[in-house]
């Protein structure tokens, strides 16, 4: 059965459509307005290996917060819907990702329990136009609408861009290991309670 997913989600605020494919090769389509969320959703699927393409429109004239936050949340619904009843997965995965001097450490349990820990401090307001106490936001709406457990600290890092770099090719390293189909579980869910359904 095919792993692929749409959400479209509509508000006052913003129009974004989210597609995926969990069993793709990392290719992505994605146009949310704002230069370094494109460029830090393409690491994602690149490094998950999670096709995406995910198109939005917002209110960016105001300023870049609903846009970066409904992504995340657009994002994570449609991984959810993809991922089923969650049958045959590996479920938890952790990595520690170095580039350059910094390195950061991501762990996730696909667990249907949402929960985000956030250890990441950036001494710079902003990257490129965007704001980086967004990407926290993003995290956490990514996070709780993926229904995820998901821990990010960062390590050690000089450089905001590698930073923020790390974080989201560290998520996208768990997400390819933790989706993955381990053929030992026989399409069964990987809880004793037989659901992963939070």
């Amino acid at each position: 059965m095919a792993r692929t997913a749409t959400i479209e989600r509509s508000t006052k605020e913003t129009q974004i459509k989210a597609t995926v494919n969990l069993d793709g090769t990392g290719a992505y389509k994605i146009a949310t307005g704002i230069g370094f969320l494109d460029h830090m959703l393409e690491q994602l699927a690149r490094h998950s290996l999670i096709d995406i393409e995910l198109q939005a429109k917002g209110d960016l004239h105001i300023d870049f917060h609903h846009t970066t936050e409904d992504s995340g949340i657009v994002l994570g619904q449609a991984i959810a819907k993809a991922l089923g009843d969650k049958q045959g997965i590996t479920r938890y995965a952790s990595i520690d990702l170095a580039m350059d001097e910094a390195l950061t450490r991501a762990a996730i349990d696909v667990s249907g329990r949402p929960y985000l820990v956030w250890k990441v401090d950036f001494t710079r307001p902003k990257l490129g136009d965007m704001d980086t106490e967004l990407f926290r936001e993003w995290f956490q709406a990514f996070a709780q609408n993926a229904g995820i457990t998901l821990h990010i600290q960062s390590l050690a890092g000089d450089n905001n861009h590698h930073i923020a770099e790390t974080c989201f090719k560290a998520l996208a390293r768990t997400l390819r290991q933790a989706l993955t189909i381990d053929e030992r579980q026989a399409g069964r869910v990987p809880s004793t309670k037989g659901t992963l359904a939070g």
